[in-house]
This record gives structure tokens, sequence and C-alpha cells, in this order.
């Protein structure tokens, strides 16, 4: 039987994820009240963020990055999450 969660991202109660997908307090926030779905919705925007950025998962100071980022998305907290500026989907003629 799948875990239900009142999904931060989606705005309904959803299936929820199976473990927390990111370290610590943040992880287990995200584990409580985002789902599946939400998460995934995450992973897309987080690649635009990453690249757009030239952020490295590696580095200190980017992870700190991602995670204001994190906050911004799933939970409204803050001036991150948001597509970066100028951002186009691959297939859309590139960045302006």
């Amino acid at each position: 039987m799948s875990r239900k969660v009142q999904c931060a991202v989606l705005k309904q109660e959803a299936e929820g994820l199976e473990k927390a997908p990111h370290p610590g307090e943040l992880g287990q926030r995200i584990y409580n009240e985002v789902s599946k779905k939400g998460w995934q919705q995450w992973l897309e925007r987080a690649t635009a963020i990453i690249n757009e950025n030239n952020l490295s998962t590696a580095d200190a100071a980017s992870i700190k990055l991602i995670e204001k980022h994190m906050l911004g998305f799933f939970f409204g907290e803050g001036d991150h999450g948001q597509l970066p500026s100028g951002f186009r989907p691959a297939g859309s003629g590139g960045k302006k």
C-alpha cells in the first residue's frame, strides 16, 4: 500500500516518496510534504537551475544554493526556485 501525502507542489493528496530524497531536515520535510510526482517536477526544474547557473552537486556552495531553490520550489519560501531568467527548454530555439 502506497503512502499518501498532501503534496506542497500539486496542492492535493498524492502518492508519497518511498524515502527522504535529500539529507537532513530539508530531506525529511520533503519526504513528509512532497509526492513522487512533485519530486519529479523538481528534478526537471533542478536540471534547468543547475545547468543555467553552472552549479555543481559536488560543491558545498552550490548545494546551499540548490537547497534555497528547493525551499522556494516546494514551499514558496524565499526568492528562489523559479526557472532561470531567459530559460528556454531544449528544442525551443535555445536561450535568448
